[in-house]
């Protein structure tokens, strides 16, 4: 039976940083347990061959159920299970969101977890070539860059934006996010920069830190006092006891962390006691609050010339939108410009070097879904229900999104490129037919969160010190503690959070925020 001071629940994005930031400390004993591998696949590595990763080996493969919403597909969600996570698979955009996300935490009951309280985390976690600067740092972890050379589509797509009114940005992460700009990525030295690439590998070295491979947690441990003290594991065949001594920080994800509270009887009691696990602390709200960004795939087109291959990972651009037409307000839609035929299994795709696509979406997404247990073996998925575009002012948002990708697509900009629109094409012009398109041309943009919320009121799964409500020594740090999704992709989010939370653990003054006049 191993002894930790920390235990580390999960070597993904949150996990990294809390292992290479609680193990600073020489006399803090650290574990991390990891249900994956170190993986040797190169295709990590590749940042063009992140999409060829999702249903291989390090992909725990969950699914959805049928969602109405989506044709009554069954949708893939694609999470790493692997040292890394999901900054494995993930498509490398690193946007922190818009200041007024943050701002919603705070609405909702996270003191402390504000755009100027984070503002500091994020600046301490990179090395950007924006920093330094009141927004930017250039002495992180996480290596940053934007596009040097960007594909000449992705060129004529900026141009689009300027076009269709919108006024260019410098990059998203800075006063302003909203408007025609490059993506910022998480690159370095053409391979992708995952968070064991900016955090663990370089902590790996320290004596005080262990790091537990092939190991599936099956559950939580605890005293008489209802204190947690370790986890349970099986790994090479056997099954051990891993305690800690001062706290078990769950850092599994959006799916992992909530599956494993339910395993332990931590959840809603209703549902945990038909399925023979005995309930230990009634929180309903475990595995409620699921909600995810969508994607379409997509606003297709046939170019009309040949199109050479991304140097990057695919999509080198991102526009956010505001529907208000307020450039300083939060958006309500995205566009993405990829260099490559991007759809469905609903339809036929042309092959690569002859199609580009604009994929779009929305930000904030009102409809919740949730993660519930179908079993009491650990091995077995939940069953996982995204609920999407349940509620009308997401399916409103996501025609709005279809209009804005149509109307980038018809500019004059992209007239050298475009031969003609292939999704959903001309003949598609009834809300009827958009709305079938839409439902089936919809999928995950690998962004869930909510499911251990962060709050104030009774039925937070977690306060904004992150410890679990209705029982001691147990933390959760990962994207299932937002409360409310952030306008762009969460991995930048999450890695903040992670660093703040290593301050709080620690016992360590968090980082003062930021007092710059922000516009």
């Amino acid at each position: 039976m191993e002894q930790f001071d920390y235990l580390i629940i999960g070597a993904g994005s949150a996990g990294c940083v809390l292992a290479a930031r609680l193990s600073e400390t020489p006399e803090a004993r650290v574990g991390l347990v990891e249900a994956g591998t170190n993986s040797d696949d190169p295709r990590i590595a590749d940042p063009a061959a992140w999409i060829a990763l999702q249903g291989s080996a390090i992909d725990w493969q969950y699914e959805t159920v049928p969602q109405v919403g989506g044709a009554q597909r069954v949708h893939a969600w694609p999470r790493g299970r692997v040292v890394g996570g999901s900054s494995c698979l993930h498509a490398m955009a690193h946007v922190r969101g818009h200041r007024s996300d943050f701002d919603a935490w705070v609405a909702a009951g996270g003191e402390g977890w504000g755009y100027r309280d984070l503002l500091p985390y994020f600046i301490r976690s990179e090395t950007s070539p924006f920093g330094p600067s009141p927004y930017h740092g250039d002495k992180g972890p996480v290596a940053l860059l934007t596009p040097e050379n960007p594909h000449p589509i992705v060129q004529s797509y900026l141009a689009a934006g300027e076009e269709l009114g919108f006024a260019p940005i410098d990059e998203h992460n800075g006063a302003r996010m909203c408007g025609p700009t490059l993506n910022t990525l998480t690159i370095k030295d053409g391979k992708r920069q995952s968070a064991a690439d900016a955090y663990l590998t370089p902590a790996l070295g320290r004596p005080n830190l262990t790091l537990l491979t092939d190991s599936l947690v099956l559950r939580l441990l605890f005293d008489a006092f209802g204190r947690c003290t370790g986890v349970e594991i099986a790994t090479g065949g056997q099954v051990r006891k891993v305690m800690a001594a001062q706290a078990v920080i769950l850092c599994a994800g959006a799916i992992g962390s909530p599956s494993l509270l339910l395993h332990s009887g931590i959840g809603p009691a209703d549902e945990l006691s038909p399925l023979g696990i005995e309930p230990r602390v009634d929180l309903p709200d475990v595995g409620r609050n699921l909600h995810d960004h969508l994607l379409s795939g997509g606003n297709l087109y046939r170019a009309s010339r040949p199109v050479a291959p991304s140097r990057y990972q695919h999509s080198e651009s991102l526009l956010y939108v505001p529907r208000n037409g307020d450039a300083d307000a939060a958006p309500d839609l995205a566009l993405a410009c990829v260099v490559a035929p991007v759809v469905t299994e609903q339809f036929e795709a042309p092959p690569l070097g002859e199609a580009y696509t604009i994929m779009f979406g929305f930000t904030q997404p009102q409809s919740r879904g949730s993660l519930k247990l179908v079993s009491a073996d650990p091995r077995v998925h939940p069953r996982i229900d995204p609920n999407y575009l349940a509620e009308a002012v997401d399916r409103e948002n996501y025609f709005a999104a279809l209009e804005l990708a149509q109307s980038v697509g018809a500019t004059a900009a992209l007239a050298e490129w475009r031969e003609r629109e292939l999704l959903p094409g001309p003949d598609c012009t009834t809300r009827q037919q958009r709305l079938q398109f839409l439902e089936r041309a919809a999928y995950t943009h690998h962004h869930p969160v909510g499911t251990c919320r962060m709050g104030g009121d009774g039925d937070a799964v977690v306060g904004p010190d992150l410890k679990l409500r209705g029982a001691e020594g147990l933390y959760i740090v990962d994207a299932s503690v937002i409360p409310r999704i952030t306008s762009g992709p969460p991995h930048a989010a999450i890695i903040a959070l992670a660093e703040r939370a290593s301050d709080l653990i620690a016992g360590r003054a968090p980082l003062a925020p930021a007092s710059l006049p922000l516009q």
